[in-house]
């Protein structure tokens, strides 16, 4: 995205003729929150005194009698969005606290920015680099719902072996099959055109995109690597975008980590970095061509897996993907090419500062500030502590042997357990301050709370198994 002071975000308002001004910010969880005033009422003071609004009304926020909240527009982040009228300007806003004048603690995108001072003051690195590859579904109905006598879901796609509509099976997608044959099979090669050419008038860069390995319609867009806060905002602004081409063309896209019960789910796999000076410091002649730097960094988050997976992987629903069959990692273990692993370092390249590793487990359901956050402080701690990630797994995990598999720790099997590990470890987070114990606690009470909804549903595949047991 273009970098702008405020004057310069009032003079593009007044040049483009912007009539409203949108602004944004997360809530805790990753949803794009927004409120909008009239493009008259923006001025300088805007950015240095913020808007007011109701904190108490965004869940995991402020309660009723604290409920008033700043919101300050970052000029760095302003652009004209491409599918609203009259002409809209929007910016991501920091939130702070009106009465104490400071950053608000439950604000993702602060503990993200605290996250990136943190390196810096450790003396590691000063910047890191992050890669996200968010996979997605695109459907043409979705349908869902639950009741005191009642639960259901259906989607359906034009690519889908089992579409209802459309009875023929020419230019079907099977299940497992969709990487990636070309058109007419690719049915959304069009509309991932149409994504990709709004994300690059607004300045994120697009290096491939292509269909994925499930059917009906799902999808991945690689972008370009950047620093941490940066590519956070730049990955709402892509869900974004995701979501209203979708939309616009009477299609419904989601992040979900599995939705089909049969196929692959959908990750985003990470590719991270931390350089120093301009000189990244995860090349070297050790394994797969790293440096000592980077295989500590992988002990760390091998190490804190099972807890930083509370944030990367943070719904129920992200421990359906997470089992074996479906390329998604089950084992903390790390490897180079290997795709079955939690760690892969990729051998396209032998450039040095191509040399990176992919953290495969997270999934885009999470909040990129805390996911990319978590993965961060795991790393310093594993470069601090030097701690060793042991010996690299080369072998195809999914294959192996129980006999084999002895000593290769396990990714929790459910957001449960990932915040019973969250819970007994994570005094990593709280260094520099970044992560508080308070904001934590919030997340592990909210998180078990959503648990407690599901426990008391019973699901549809109950009735198959057990109507007349």
């Amino acid at each position: 995205m273009p970098k702008y002071t405020p004057e310069e975000v009032l003079d593009l308002i007044q040049k483009e003729g912007v009539q409203y001004v949108d602004l944004r910010f997360s809530d805790p969880f990753g949803q794009w929150q927004h409120l909008t005033i009239p493009a008259y009422e923006i001025s300088k003071e805007t950015f240095e005194n913020g808007r007011g609004f109701d904190g108490s009304s965004i869940r995991g926020w402020q309660s009723i009698n604290e409920s008033d909240m700043l919101a300050k527009p970052d000029p760095n982040t302003a652009f004209i969005d491409p599918f609203i009228e009259p002409k809209t300007l929007v910016m991501i806003c920091d939130i702070y606290d009106p009465v104490t004048g400071e950053r608000y603690g439950r604000d993702t995108r602060y503990i993200a920015q605290k996250a990136e001072q943190y390196l810096k003051q450790t003396g590691i690195g000063d910047t890191a680099y992050f890669g996200p590859e968010a996979e997605f579904f695109i459907f043409d109905s979705v349908e869902f719902g639950n009741g005191a006598n009642y639960a259901f879901w259906r989607v359906d796609s034009e690519e889908g072996w089992w579409n209802r509509e459309i009875p023929s099976t020419g230019y079907k997608i099977p299940h497992k099959r969709g990487y990636f044959p070309a058109p007419p099979v690719d049915k959304m090669m069009s509309l991932r055109n149409e994504m990709v050419s709004i994300m690059s008038d607004l300045g994120i860069i697009v290096e491939l995109h292509h269909h994925e390995v499930a059917t009906a319609g799902q999808g991945e867009i690689d972008i370009r690597y950047d620093s941490l806060v940066n590519q956070a905002d730049k990955l709402f602004l892509y869900k974004y975008i995701v979501r209203m081409v979708a939309a616009k063309h009477g299609k419904y896209a989601t992040f979900m980590a599995k939705v089909l019960p049969n196929d692959n789910g959908s990750g985003m796999h990470t590719h991270f970095s931390i350089w120093k000076n301009g000189e990244n410091l995860f090349a070297g002649s050790e394994y797969a061509g790293l440096s000592k730097t980077a295989l500590y960094a992988i002990g760390g988050i091998l190490k804190h897996g099972p807890a930083i997976a509370a944030f990367t992987n943070p719904t129920i629903n992200s421990y359906h993907r997470l089992v074996p069959g479906y390329e998604a990692p089950v084992r903390l273990a790390y490897s180079a090419r290997n795709r079955s692993a939690a760690i892969r370092i990729p051998m396209y390249s032998q450039n040095p500062k191509a040399k990176r590793i992919e953290v495969r487990f997270p999934d885009a359901t999470s909040n990129p500030y805390l996911a990319f956050a978590a993965i961060l402080m795991a790393a310093i701690d594993g470069i601090e502590n030097e701690i060793d990630p042991g010996e690299p797994f080369d072998k195809d995990i999914y294959s192996l042997p129980p006999e084999e598999l002895e000593g290769i720790p396990q990714l929790p099997g459910s957001l449960e357990e990932a915040l019973n590990a969250l819970e007994n470890d994570y005094e990593f987070l709280l260094k520099g301050g970044v992560f508080t114990e308070e904001f934590l606690q919030l997340w592990i009470e909210t998180k078990r709370a959503e648990i407690d909804e599901l426990r008391f549903i019973p699901h549809p595949k109950e009735f198959e198994l057990y109507w007349d047991i």
